[in-house]
């Protein structure tokens, strides 16, 4: 193997590792904004909520909420201006183009909206005598 082939393939495996994870700052349900490294190739949005979940879990372990929906500050260019727009991603095309957009700047803003489930809310709901 050459030389330079070497050198390639090695810059690659770093590019390739630096691209995988991404800066985060999430705000779950309007609190105060936590930073957090997300997997950003080959995720769905499922997965980034998942991914969301679980640092919430981390953070806060008697939370039983879920994320429900994400939202993103989505930059647009006009006239040499930059300019952001909440946009909530609701499909994983969202998501591959949210990556995309925001590959020149260090973090993405992220507002996460958490809710409870269906069951959890009717447990709470029944007297903890009566559950059984």
């Amino acid at each position: 193997m050459s030389f330079s082939l070497i050198i390639f393939n090695f810059l690659l495996c770093r590019f390739e590792t630096m691209v995988r994870w991404i800066d985060v700052h999430a705000q779950f349900n309007g609190g105060e904004p936590q930073r957090l490294k997300v997997r950003c190739l080959g995720v769905t949005l499922r997965g980034l909520k998942d991914q969301l979940n679980e640092f919430n879990q981390g953070v806060n372990h008697r939370d039983t909420r879920r994320v429900k929906y994400v939202r993103c500050k989505r930059p647009t260019l006009d006239e040499g201006r930059i300019s952001f727009t909440w946009v909530e991603l609701t499909n994983d095309e969202n998501l591959k183009n949210m990556f995309w957009e925001h590959n020149m700047f260090q973090w993405i803003d992220m507002r996460v909206t958490l809710l409870r489930s269906t069951e959890d809310i009717i447990n709470n709901l029944i007297p903890p005598e009566d559950r059984d």
